[in-house]
């Protein structure tokens, strides 16, 4: 059959062993084992007993648009107006609605690397050529974006997607870092897609990582791209939204009704709940500060590990020296000791030899996967 072809997930393709394995702890998905907030589970409960399950505005319920407004204009430098705001079905639908905004067959995407292989994949189907620009790791673990590089590549580029915190390396661009990438950006006429949907994960008191909507002018060419998945524990939920340039709602609302015509009201009604909970993204982020750092704890002095606590996200991203088949090495990890990772090259060329681990757990899943996980990479490395 005449499909268009995109590559398979690696992560999906270790799942699956791992589901076929007895007794393995799962720390290759990004999704945490917490529940979604209490407030949001009552509030879809109530909207559903009270029939609100009709078609949906599509550009979002209005309390819920202007509660985001509200919600982003207290945390960013720039304020946010509802009428920017389109409610989307995930951030994933969020990423597809603004490529499909933005770019045509034939147009340049460029991304950096390692990053979430859905980004790249939603612009083949577009039609356009994906360009990555790999992101330099540090020698000590860490990774930085070169921006002289970042430039040179910009040109003839229609859009720059740029994900940070960065799923999986937890690189957090600074303030300066994203003023430079939208100065460049502009400077070459390119659109930024910003996906910023680890915003609030972020491990150094403040309450939230830098954001495009500090820096950006509201008709700059940037969209801003979130979710309630991670900040609320509501991944199940498929709830997003994008933050798009004054002035092009109407457009957005129009893509939006043609990929999925509007949220269920009763979703978005939970959206609002969560809004409103403000002790609960404290109470998550606490959550994976200690599972941060007990994965710390775990890698520290482990000889062939290469590891630099993230700065932001929820994942640990480390590299093993002389691992050149990262995809292999997490399948052994999965049958011989029990434990699945994310093999780092299912997030690019730039991943490979590196693993990555979802720390958003319990304390106790954490302690015992981190055990079998210093266990299985000494066994492996002959450490």
């Amino acid at each position: 059959m005449d499909l268009t072809p995109i590559p398979g997930s690696r992560i999906v393709e270790v799942a699956r062993l791992a589901f076929a394995t007895p007794d393995v702890l799962f720390l290759c998905f990004g999704e945490s084992d917490q529940p979604s907030p209490a407030a949001a589970r009552q509030a879809a409960i109530a909207a559903i007993e009270d029939g609100d399950t009709r078609y949906p505005d599509v550009r979002g319920q209005p309390p819920l648009r202007d509660a985001l407004a509200a919600y982003l204009t207290g945390l960013y430098r720039q304020p946010v107006t509802e009428d920017r705001i389109q409610v989307t079905a995930s951030g994933m639908a969020a990423i597809s609605i603004a490529l499909a905004g933005v770019v045509r067959a034939g147009h340049r995407v460029l991304i950096h690397s390692p990053i979430w292989p859905n980004i790249g994949n939603a612009a083949l189907l577009r039609g356009a050529s994906v360009e990555t620009i790999d992101l330099d790791p540090l020698p000590e673990g860490g990774f930085r974006l070169d921006l002289d590089r970042l430039d040179r590549a910009m040109a003839g580029v229609r859009a720059f997607v740029v994900n940070s915190p960065n799923n999986p390396t937890g690189w957090t661009a600074t303030e300066a870092e994203l003023r430079a990438i939208r100065d460049i950006a502009a400077r070459h006429g390119a659109w930024i897609i910003s996906d910023e949907v680890y915003a609030r994960l972020i491990y150094d008191d403040r309450p939230a990582a830098p954001s495009m909507l500090d820096v950006a002018e509201p008709d700059d060419r940037v969209i801003v791209c979130n979710s309630f998945s991670k900040t609320w524990v509501m991944t199940g939920w498929r709830l997003g939204w994008l933050v798009v340039p004054a002035g092009t709602g109407a457009a957005f609302a129009d893509i939006t009704e043609a990929v999925h015509s509007g949220v269920a009201p009763f979703v978005q009604r939970a959206g609002i709940a969560a809004v409103a909970d403000t002790d609960a993204v404290s109470q998550f982020r606490a959550h994976c500060a200690a599972g941060r750092a007990l994965v710390g704890e775990a890698l520290g002095g482990l000889n062939g590990v290469r590891y630099r606590t993230p700065d932001g996200a929820f994942y640990a991203f480390l590299g093993v020296d002389g691992m050149h088949d990262s995809l292999d090495f997490a399948k052994r990890l999965v049958t011989r000791h029990g434990i699945a990772l994310a093999p780092g090259v299912a997030f690019g060329d730039a991943g490979e030899g590196s693993l990555r681990v979802c720390f958003a757990q319990s304390p106790e899943l954490m302690q015992n996967a981190m055990q079998r996980l210093r266990d299985g990479l000494r066994a492996e490395l002959g450490a």
